[in-house]
């Protein structure tokens, strides 16, 4: 202690000792020190050494320094000087400080001043660089440092949990992937870092962000963890809170750690959408109407919500989730949002160009989108659409390059898949459609084309090639503009005049001489004949053009007009490919003549392919935006570059064949195509054949369904005779047991009267009972007669309607419903034949029952009461009359059913005779598909021979496998050049 009180003091007699002792003294101290005291002080003067002693601190102190922290974990203030220690010697920063609350600890060896010291040179940095990622190196080597320095951050102690903050980016700094590794796989290891942004101390939190930065950099899995830890959430909020774009640098850290999280990343972008955290974006772009006064971080801060906005909508992500995320931005607001900034004053111009670039890649592709930013209008007098105004801005030669360059990718993406926008463009250069009081798109391309600037020039003829891309109809309305030169003259077409700048001379000659002029009329041409055989005939229909293109690809120029040369040579060889022979001076034969002696067809090849080979054209054809350090460099164009790709390739098979080669190959396309249409043709049928197969099978189970009903129906009724049933048997047994039971003719005058009274009283209850089921019994035989009539209808439409086999199965099966029906009617009909035997009994019991009543009688019965009751007898007797008569309609209706049931057996008979005809039809068409199959068979067997005919006689012969695993392939290889 007294050793280190004197270094501390810088009191020790003699000489002083070296940085190199002292450290080595310090670390023993630490070693072999009980006293947590003792070793507190001496990783404290560690700590002041740590900088200017960084090699010896680091090689000598670094074990003991993790020892520390493994064994006094109770000690929050040591833990910080030893952390501090640990990230002093690993930083590479050369800013960073000390904290000043600390004591100073000033030994005499060790007081180096460096306050003064200039800054080290590049090799200098260089050698700091490769120390620290050689620290770096030693602490991980064993991975449970860095998961003690995980679990050291749980430490809610300030000084404790800041400097591990710090000591873990300083590693991740240093050596990303390995430490990213070690935190991947540690338990909760990512659950830990994120804990960090909830922390109310703004410094640990605002190092939490820069710390995930580096921790989410390249690595999907560790960007999957973080967003699923509600990172959106809590970073959204973090911005929301420091004031979105007009927030500080915390707000530029969130964003970058959001692009971090979401750029490449699939997953992470379609959880941020389903998330709809897209909606929360939207107000930060809200911006006044004073534009002015922009802080430099309010800058940096759109810019990046910008570039968050592209990263969601890219070109290279999938493109169903890109329109996901293109109709849900429209959906919310923001597309509105950002045309208002578009269109806002005062907006700064590095702002106003990725503004211009976001909107380009919202709207791209996305019908929706497009057709609402046609829509949009500057606030000028009188209005102006802003794809007008934005045009303007593209034609200026004072406009900023890069701003001319978003304009003209905006108004690239606004055609892309367009057709509708493609035709408004086109039409603003009809000669109907102009309107001499205002300005047009199409005049302003027109005025683009011509101007002497060449990458006006270059501009104009690349955005009118995309109102052309992949659209016939306006590539020939295009040949309908006409243009006046000048007074007196008559006007010419666009074609021609895009012609006469490329070959006439004069003036126009040396306006046009510029490479980049003349490429980007080259590229517009090709682009315009390209799939357009009219366009072709009135390209070669100028007897100018053609030789003056083969004058340029056969001479030897320099290095920059080669291009132009193998333009030249792309755009002839489309005059060949598309030529429809309409032209007898141009025919294909001829022009490959024309090649074969004026160039050759080596040396056209050749000049062909040197498209391909320019460095240039392989940057272009990486991305859609056209981005360029210079305007020099601005020569070739995204959608080109593929049009090349898909015609180099035919055109020299083009050059190559002979007439008789090419009259096979028109035979055998022929053959194809006649093949094509009998398959055409027989698929049609099939698809016919299957809409009925589908109908029919629709029929037969609503008349499954149908039967399934009326089954049901049958079992109701059965239940309900059966209670009819076990009602009469009832009644029959009460009416036995009174007519046995002895009658007391000897007794009392009055009670024999009363009884008698009382019995005929129960009987007629009884026949008013039977009546009632009998009625109930006739409702239900009417309801029989309904459901007979329904199947008979039912049966007539199945006859109609049922095909095939399922039709007779289906026939069948109600055939033998109608039997089932059948039985039960007749086994109703002796039910009530029974009842009919019973109620006679009955009424001959009542009858029997009146006659032994009365003789019974004393002359003391009253004659009035005798009366009464030979009156009743006499309606019971009435009722009974009318009981028959209401029976015999019974049985009337019961042969009227009998008779009905006759009828649908007929009908029956009338549908298996149907069935066997369609069964007869059915075994018809199977041969028909039988001979179809067996001439499809024949016709691909001729085609395979005519595939080996051409293959003998040298031609390749792709088939469709053959051309979807070149395009794969093509694929491919244009993925792995954007990854370069």
């Amino acid at each position: 202690m007294n050793f280190l009180r004197g270094v501390i003091a810088g009191q020790a007699a003699g000489p002083q000792p070296s940085g190199a002792e002292t450290i080595q003294k310090l670390c023993d101290r630490v070693a072999s020190s009980t006293l947590l005291e003792d070793r507190r002080d001496a990783v404290r003067a560690l700590k002041s050494l740590s900088k200017k002693y960084r090699m010896e601190v680091g090689t000598q102190a670094m074990d003991h320094l993790i020892n520390i922290l493994q064994t006094d974990r109770s000690d929050s203030e040591i833990l910080g000087y030893a952390l501090d220690t640990l990230y002093n010697i690993i930083c590479n920063d050369e800013e960073e400080e000390q904290d000043e609350s600390e004591d100073a600890v000033t030994p005499l060896p060790v007081s180096g001043k460096h306050k003064n010291v200039s800054a080290p040179d590049e090799n200098a940095q260089k050698q700091a660089d490769d120390l620290g990622a050689q620290f770096t190196d030693t602490f991980i080597q064993e991975p449970e440092h860095v998961t003690l320095l995980l679990s050291l951050l749980e430490e809610f102690d300030f000084h404790v949990r800041w400097p591990g903050v710090k000591l873990l980016t300083a590693l991740l700094k240093n050596q990303c992937t390995q430490v990213q590794g070690v935190i991947l796989v540690s338990p909760m290891g990512v659950s830990r870092l994120m804990d960090l942004l909830a922390d109310s101390r703004e410094v640990i939190r605002n190092d939490g962000l820069l710390l995930l930065q580096q921790l989410t950099k390249s690595n999907a899995a560790i960007q999957k963890i973080v967003a699923f830890e509600s990172a959106f959430e809590r970073l959204l909020d973090i911005i929301t809170e420091e004031g979105s774009s007009d927030g500080g640098i915390v707000v530029e850290d969130c964003l970058l750690l959001l692009l971090n999280l979401l750029k490449n990343n699939s997953s992470n972008q379609n959880f941020f959408k389903e998330g709809s955290y897209i909606q929360r974006m939207k107000p930060w772009f809200e911006v006044g109407d004073d534009n002015s006064g922009w802080s430099a971080q309010k800058v940096t801060n759109l810019h990046l919500m910008l570039q968050l906005v592209r990263v969601m909508v890219s070109p290279v992500n999938s493109p169903g989730a890109t329109a996901s995320c293109q109709k849900s931005m429209y959906q919310c607001g923001l597309l509105q949002q950002l045309c208002t900034i578009l269109m806002a004053t005062g907006v700064p111009a590095d702002i106003l160009t990725e503004t211009i670039n976001t909107v380009s890649e919202v709207i791209r592709g996305s019908q929706v989108n497009q057709d609402y930013f046609a829509s949009v209008n500057a606030p000028s007098n009188p209005p102006r659409p802003a794809i007008v105004v934005l045009l303007m801005s593209m034609v200026n030669e004072r406009q900023p390059f890069v701003l001319r360059c978003a304009v003209l990718y905006c108004f690239q993406c606004f055609l892309y898949k367009n057709q509708k926008g493609q035709g408004e463009i086109v039409a603003t250069l009809l000669p109907s459609t102009i309107d001499a009081n205002s300005i047009s798109a199409g005049q302003l391309l027109c005025g683009g084309l011509f101007s002497a600037d060449s990458l006006s020039n270059w501009c104009a003829a690349v955005a009118l090639a995309h109102a052309l891309q992949d659209n016939l109809t306006q590539k020939e309305q295009l040949l309908r503009v006409q243009l006046a030169t000048s007074l007196g003259k008559p006007p010419v077409s666009l074609l021609q005049q895009c012609t006469n700048i490329l070959s006439q001379g004069d003036k126009i000659v040396r306006r046009g001489s510029k490479v980049q002029t003349r490429v980007g009329l080259l590229m517009l041409l090709c682009t315009w004949i390209s799939n357009c055989p009219i366009a072709v005939t009135h390209f070669l229909h100028n007897q100018e053009n053609v030789p003056f293109l083969t004058a340029q690809i056969s001479e030897n120029l320099g290095e920059d007009e080669r291009l132009v040369q193998g333009l030249c040579a792309l755009l002839l060889g489309i005059c060949i490919y598309y030529n429809d022979n309409s032209l007898e001076n141009y025919t294909k034969d001829k022009l490959k003549q024309l090649i074969e002696k004026r160039i050759g067809k080596e040396n056209f090849v050749e000049k062909l392919c040197f498209i391909t080979k320019h460095e240039l054209y392989s940057r272009a054809a990486q991305k859609p935006q056209p981005v360029f350090p210079s305007p020099e460099q601005m020569l070739f164009d995204h959608e080109f570059t593929k049009l090349v790709k898909e015609l180099e390739g035919v055109i020299t098979k083009a050059v190559h064949k002979s007439s008789e080669e090419e009259k096979k190959e028109e035979e055998v396309k022929k053959t194809i195509e006649q093949h094509d249409n009998i398959v055409t043709q027989y698929k049609e049928l099939i698809r016919e054949q299957d809409a009925q197969i589908k109908e029919l099978k629709e029929q037969v189970d609503s008349m499954s369904s149908q039967n399934e009903q009326m089954q049901s129906t049958v079992t109701q009724q059965l239940s309900t005779i059966q209670q009819h049933k076990d009602q009469y048997n009832i009644l029959k047994l009460k009416l036995g047991k009174e007519n046995q039971s002895p009658s007391n003719g000897q007794g009392d005058g009055s009670q024999v009267n009363g009884l008698q009274t009382e019995e005929l009283t129960q009987l007629r209850e009884e026949v008013e009972e039977l009546r009632k089921q009998q009625t109930l019994l006739q409702t239900q035989l009417g309801d029989k007669d309904a459901l007979i009539n329904s199947l008979k209808s039912e049966a007539a439409q199945a006859a109609q309607t049922a095909e095939g086999s399922a039709g007779g199965s289906e026939t069948t099966e109600l055939l033998k419903e109608l039997e089932a029906l059948r039985s039960q009617v007749q086994s109703k009909s002796s039910e009530i034949n029974q009842l009919k035997t019973e109620r006679q009994e009955l009424v001959r019991r009542a009858e029997a029952g009146s006659s032994d009543t009365v003789p019974s009688s004393d002359s003391s019965i009253d004659t009035a009461k005798m009366a009464e009751l030979e009156s009743r007898l006499a309606a019971q007797t009435t009722e009974t009359e009318r009981l028959k008569g209401e029976t015999k309609g019974l049985s009337e209706s019961r042969a009227d059913l009998e008779q009905q049931l006759a009828s649908a057996t007929s009908t029956v008979a009338i549908l298996q005779t149907e069935k066997a005809k369609l069964q007869t039809d059915v075994q018809e068409s199977k041969k028909e598909q039988d001979d179809l199959l067996m001439l499809l068979a024949d016709q691909d067997q001729k085609i395979h021979s005519l595939k080996q005919r051409l293959k003998g006689l040298g031609e390749t012969v792709e088939d469709e496998d053959d051309l979807d695993a070149r395009d794969q392939t093509d694929e491919e290889e244009e993925e792995d050049e954007e990854e370069d």
